[in-house]
């Protein structure tokens, strides 16, 4: 029997990464501590159907617990780790540095240390497109320099990734770092775009639309980083970066008019300035995903939206 061991389990991509785990013959052991930087009963719900499984065990516990991830490996010895735990969002890490800082790196040291200890065969660490901030090169490929970060949040998930590297370097820790760029979909995050902005449509109330619409973003099917996510668990490499992004970005008006066409019902925009830790534009170049996962995104923004929004009426 495969073991994995999946933090931020109860999360948006956690908890449909563990329900795809546990179809796939996984013993998933799932970490998570439920904070409240969105609804827990939330995240609650995205278990529902794991909690059903016999296969899957849950520990409701921070990763900066180092004592009781040390009780976990103790018991439960995974063969592999998937590190998706994390303090999410570019505007909130502006107002609380401290806690990104704390949770994004120390957490992620802690799971290295552990990985180390418990001799994991595999670590993969669910790193974010925010390490290329404004970089001019597009689409971002993975040798960028990633010295244009505009967020504590992206500082935070590129720091990580200096220390995922390092664990590799000189304890041999196997590791592939996923650089995801904006996941939506089903049980997608309360706080973020898709979500304020289909709610708001349809009760017919105003959305707000930082700066003139033209920013893009490589909106990202979560069901397409499931599948890149399941990918790297079957290679064995020693150590990669991986983008895994649509490599089709969308402009916020474009973006905002799929949502119209979807819902049937003109929305509301209310116009702000652009807000500060925004970037331009995200692109994911993924050759490198083709190359050494066979992977490919399938989900074009107008079926995803489609999906997302039956889902959405389904609650």
């Amino acid at each position: 029997m495969k073991t994995c061991l999946v933090t931020g389990c109860a999360g948006f991509i956690g908890s449909h990464l563990v329900d795809r785990l546990l179809a796939e013959g996984f013993e998933v052991t799932g970490v998570d501590n439920f904070n409240d930087y969105y609804d827990p009963k939330i995240k609650e719900g995205n278990l529902k159907n794991a909690l059903k499984s016999k296969a899957f065990e849950l520990y409701k516990i921070d990763i900066l617990d180092f004592g009781k991830l040390h009780e976990i490996f103790s018991k439960v010895k995974p063969q592999k780790v998937v590190h998706l735990a994390a303090r999410a969002g570019v505007r909130p890490s502006i107002a609380n540095p401290k806690l990104y800082a704390q949770v994004n790196v120390l957490g992620t040291v802690n799971m290295l240390k552990l990985a180390v200890d418990y001799n994991i065969e595999q670590f993969i660490f669910g790193s974010s497109s925010s390490v290329y901030g404004q970089s001019p090169r597009l689409p971002f490929t993975e040798d960028d320099p990633c010295d244009a970060i505009i967020s504590p949040y992206g500082s935070s998930k590129r720091s990580a990734e200096f220390f995922v590297e390092t664990f590799y370097r000189n304890f041999k820790l196997k590791t592939v770092i996923l650089r995801l760029f904006t996941v939506y979909g089903p049980r997608g995050r309360p706080d973020m775009a898709p979500a304020l902005f289909t709610k708001a449509i349809l009760e017919s109330k105003s959305i707000n639309q930082f700066g003139d619409g033209s920013s893009s973003r490589d909106y990202t099917y979560v069901d397409d980083i499931v599948d890149g996510i399941v990918r790297a668990i079957d290679k064995n490499f020693d150590f990669e970066i991986i983008n895994l992004g649509n490599n089709h970005p969308v402009r916020l008006t474009e973006f905002i008019s799929t949502l119209e066409k979807v819902i049937g019902k003109k929305a509301k925009v209310n116009k702000l300035p652009i807000q500060q830790g925004d970037v331009e534009k995200t692109w994911a170049g993924i050759q490198k995903a083709r190359n050494l996962l066979e992977w490919e995104p399938k989900t074009d923004i107008l079926t995803g939206i489609k999906k997302y929004i039956r889902w959405l009426k389904t609650l």
